[in-house]
């Protein structure tokens, strides 16, 4: 059968995974009565939550006798790892647009690499029925980010296509062709993407995605770049450097048909296919035949740029809410995440048995903590850190620099310059950008960010748009001002109690409600200074004979500050720990003991 290999690369939130389903409806791979999810390529409960991809995904479609394979890939920049292996296994890309947004950074980023292995994608401008949408000044802007990303006259002579993938339509131009549905796009596909180009040899292919399947074991999806490949054949595993890895036996191979995965006897070269019965078989190795001696080329991984020490929760609540408390289970279940994905690595921390995870970014590190207390975990988070490095030559400190784009009312834009060079960001642009709004574009440290997009939207109203990109490793920007207001610390283990938050009021706002389980060294509350304060929310109302005016009586509380995981962790501070378990997210002191913690503070100023 033809073949055709296409990735769906796009900023995120600009339409990728609603255009892959709208290209499985109307090719077929649903029956007229099926029903199917929306976003049916968002499988994980966490993808449909917040309305992003974060595994990527592969599917299939026939169209007129050709078999089109089709990736759709996360868009958010911390789980760009996936998207540079992705692009080596398919022949070229569609970059979808939004008609309003233009290209953004991760379109930027996505393209870069696209255009640097040298793909010709197509471009579609998406969503050109929103009221504000500008197609021509979007169509220059992406001919623009193609010359600046130093594309070849080639690729520059990109076709282009319109339309609206929620609608499910594409078409030459803007404003027609909306009864054709897709059909001009899979036309597209089939004319412009050449076929794949097939290595002499034996069976070699490239692993590209890695999962854990209960059935299964370690699957690994790839693209075959030579020969075939059966079940039962034995193969071996070269990694990067030619060192073999392992040898086995392939006990399945599965192939995308739809959104399904069927078994086949046989996966020729040029198709992208899933394998089964390898325990070692890690992403970017080779698995070939026996014969093979040459590892196929890998793309290298962009570095980690942020670090959280995960730990034991050894706070007095621990193991009352989750079943996997001990460091044994937080050890195991983090090295399994580590090998199916390759922009994390886990180290042990010196003496202790906490581990140090490093990531791309807070979304990233935050969706892991997410996905394990949901499976019962119980863990210590500390602040996040950024992962600095000494240059060889100079000896000089380097720490990660993000390129951020912010798009914001004009009214709005003051206060976001204000916060911006208050966390050592330097301004490179400021440009209208259509419909009284301005983009706003800053090279920033990395860990100026941590936490910063709940204060933005905060002081926008929630109407800015922040994104950001891994820019480069850059000299080390000097301190930046931390949390300027003290915390209310709890000096007693019980129950919160309504009477004693209430009367405690004016000391500032609290994060816990009536009722609520409380320790020594717990967080309560912020201080109104900048000073850490120590109080009990235990004490009730000293009772006696003498009748008082009911309205003594009647507590009315100010609602507490509501702390998502995200927001946690970006307002502890270095001596203080996010306690996450699958019901509760807490804040402590590191050092519970009042006394202890005096002690921690002085050895430090010795220091």
């Amino acid at each position: 059968m033809k073949l055709r290999n296409i990735a769906i690369i796009a900023h995120v939130d600009h339409g990728k995974t609603t255009l892959v389903d709208k290209l499985l409806q109307q090719s077929g791979s649903f029956r007229e009565n099926q029903k199917v999810a929306e976003r049916v390529m968002d499988s994980n409960d966490l993808e449909k939550e917040r309305g992003i991809t974060i595994m990527a995904k592969a599917t299939s479609v026939d169209w007129k006798g050709v078999r089109i394979n089709i990736v759709d890939t996360p868009g958010h920049a911390d789980f760009g790892g996936e998207v540079e292996r992705i692009l080596s296994m398919v022949d070229s890309a569609i970059v979808l647009v939004d008609a309003a947004e233009g290209p953004m950074p991760q379109t930027k980023f996505v393209v870069g690499k696209a255009l640097k292995i040298g793909l010709k994608p197509i471009v579609c401008i998406n969503k050109v029925d929103r009221p504000d949408a500008r197609v021509t000044e979007v169509v220059n802007e992406v001919f623009d980010l193609f010359a600046a990303l130093d594309a070849t006259d080639d690729q520059l002579d990109f076709p282009i296509l319109y339309g609206s993938g929620r609608n499910g339509w594409m078409s030459s131009s803007p404003d027609g062709g909306k009864d054709q549905g897709m059909a001009p796009l899979f036309e597209l596909v089939l004319k412009h993407v050449p076929e794949p180009k097939i290595e002499e040899g034996s069976f070699r292919m490239l692993g590209t995605l890695l999962e854990a399947n209960p059935y299964l074991g370690r699957v690994i999806t790839g693209r075959v770049f030579a020969g075939s490949v059966k079940p039962n054949q034995p193969v071996k595993v070269l990694d990067r450097t030619g060192k073999v890895v392992e040898q086995g036996r392939i006990t399945k191979i599965l192939a995308f048909r739809g959104i399904e995965r069927q078994p086949i006897e046989e996966a020729e070269a040029g198709d992208i296919v899933a394998i089964a019965g390898l325990t070692k078989f890690n992403v970017a190795d080779t698995l070939c035949a026996l014969d093979v001696t040459e590892p196929l080329q890998a793309q290298p991984i962009d570095p980690p740029t942020l670090s959280m020490t995960f730990m034991v929760n050894d706070s007095p609540l621990a193991g009352t809410e989750g079943d996997k408390v001990t460091s044994r289970v937080i050890r195991d279940r983090l090295l399994k995440e580590a090998e199916g994905n390759v922009a994390l690595k886990v180290e042990p921390a010196p003496n202790s048995d906490a581990y140090i995870v490093s990531g791309r970014g807070e979304l990233q590190l935050g969706i892991l903590i997410e996905t394990m207390r949901r499976e019962g975990f119980e863990l210590g988070i500390s602040r996040p850190r950024v992962v600095v490095k000494r240059d060889e030559e100079t000896g000089e400190l380097m720490e990660p620099i993000e390129e951020v784009i912010i798009d914001v009312d004009e009214e709005h834009s003051g206060v976001v310059v204000q916060k911006m060079s208050e966390r050592k960001a330097e301004m490179l642009e400021m440009r209208p950008s259509g419909g009284n709004r301005l983009r706003l574009v800053f090279h920033s440290p990395t860990r100026g960010l941590i936490g910063y997009q709940g204060e933005l939207a905060t002081d926008t109203r929630g109407t800015a748009i922040m994104n950001r990109l891994f820019h480069a490793y850059a000299p080390y920007r000097g301190e930046i001002q931390g949390r300027r207001n003290g915390v209310l610390i709890s000096n007693e283990a019980g129950e919160a109690v309504a009477y004693a938050m209430w009367k405690l009021e004016d000391r500032g706002p609290m994060m816990i409600e009536p009722g609520w389980k409380v320790y020594r060294g717990m967080l309560l509350g912020e201080h109104t200074r900048d000073n850490d304060l120590e109080i009990n929310v235990l004490k009730g109302k000293q009772l006696n004979n003498i009748r008082t005016h009911s309205k003594d009586e009647a507590v009315r509380l100010t609602p507490p500050i509501r702390m998502t995981l995200e927001k946690a962790l970006a307002y502890i501070e270095d001596d203080e720990l996010v306690e996450v378990t699958p019901k509760s997210i807490r804040l402590r002191k590191a050092v519970l003991d009042p006394n202890e913690r005096k002690k921690s503070v002085k050895v430090k100023e010795t220091v």
